[in-house]
């Protein structure tokens, strides 16, 4: 692994000097752990539904997303049977996916059982950032289709610092000699919160900010 400085430069150069990169380089929220209960819901769903979709036709369906889900209300979408089901696959409002639908349900209980931990904001905003692969496997073991990519576009839409595995960033980890192809498994995304957790402290920057650089330097 080449120091984060190093890898700076690059994207540095890549994009036209360091203004210009500083300008590309996104931030999470500092206000992420108050992030109401029913904008996670939300993010998670638009996510899920963007997966392997064209994401453009989800953006201009969601003020109906929003309506059809009284507003990702969490108790109300937590108690949606099988009436309600019947609606929203009739709605053309949304993207009538069954499977996806559903999981609006069931990860309506997964942050329901989050609020004797202190709630959606503190867990999935609060969590370390040191340790974000364990953020990810909890999502995806309890969670509905929040797994691989899906769950860490949620987390850096939501707002939390957040590394997205994209083509460039995981090309730029193999480089580095990271991993050795795309990590799916629980042992290469070891090595790859290592790697982050050894750029955070070189550079004092977090995860989103780290993974936006590796991405430029490709």
């Amino acid at each position: 692994m080449r120091p984060f400085d190093e890898l700076y430069d690059i994207a540095a150069e890549r994009k036209g000097g360091v203004d210009a990169l500083e300008e590309l380089i996104s931030y999470p929220d500092p206000n992420v752990t108050s992030l109401p209960e029913d904008r996670w819901l939300s993010t998670m769903t638009k996510c899920i539904f963007q997966a392997g979709f064209n994401w453009k036709v989800v953006e201009n369906k969601w003020d109906g997303f929003e309506t059809a889900f009284h507003g990702f209300d969490i108790d109300r979408c937590a108690f949606m049977h099988d009436e309600d089901m019947d609606r929203l696959m009739s709605d053309k409002a949304i993207v009538r996916n069954g499977p996806k639908i559903r999981t609006v349900l069931e990860n309506a209980h997964f942050l329901q059982g989050l609020r004797d931990q202190g709630g959606a904001g503190q867990v999935l905003g609060g969590w370390p950032s040191t340790d974000y692969v364990g953020l990810l496997e909890t999502m995806k073991k309890n969670g509905a289709r929040l797994g691989g990519m899906t769950g860490q576009y949620a987390m850096r839409f939501a707002g939390r610092d957040a590394f997205i595995l994209s083509r460039d960033v995981t090309a730029r980890l193999i480089g580095e000699g990271v991993i050795d192809k795309p990590a799916t498994s629980k042992g290469a995304m070891t090595a790859v919160q290592a790697g982050f957790n050894t750029w955070m402290d070189q550079s004092g920057r977090g995860l989103t900010e780290i993974s936006r650089v590796l991405a430029f330097t490709v």
